[in-house]
């Protein structure tokens, strides 16, 4: 079944790795990027998404204050957290905000476990 993906991160390399992986357990699904926060948003006010991973570290928005949004355009989907920024402020941020939180680096069980953090609900 197919499921709309928005990956959200200013290092392509981390979008390329976060689709990859994804694309390749779960060819098909449908995915869009953006490199900062108000691209995020403007993906999901016109796009139909149900997954969002957010790098908290970005230049202008913070990926938090731009999942917040993104929450309040598709209320009910999944945001999952994947960032370096491992305060306890953030993750705690995150998961009032009813976020997933994970920690970098994006790699294959990274992406797994973000997998069964959404499927497993």
């Amino acid at each position: 079944m197919s499921k709309p993906v928005l990956i959200v991160d200013d290092s392509r390399v981390s979008r390329m790795l976060a689709r990859a992986y994804l694309e390749e357990m779960r060819p098909g699904w449908v995915f869009f990027e953006a490199a900062n926060g108000d691209e995020a948003i403007a993906v999901a006010e016109r796009e139909p998404i149900e997954l969002v991973t957010l790098d908290v570290n970005m230049p202008g928005m913070s990926g938090l204050a731009a999942g917040e949004r993104i929450l309040q355009i598709r209320p009910g989907i999944h945001v999952v957290v994947l960032t370096a920024n491992v305060q306890s402020s953030v993750r705690q941020r995150a998961e009032t905000l009813g976020m997933h939180f994970l920690q970098k680096p994006v790699t294959e069980a990274t992406i797994t476990r973000l997998l069964e953090l959404v499927e497993g609900e």
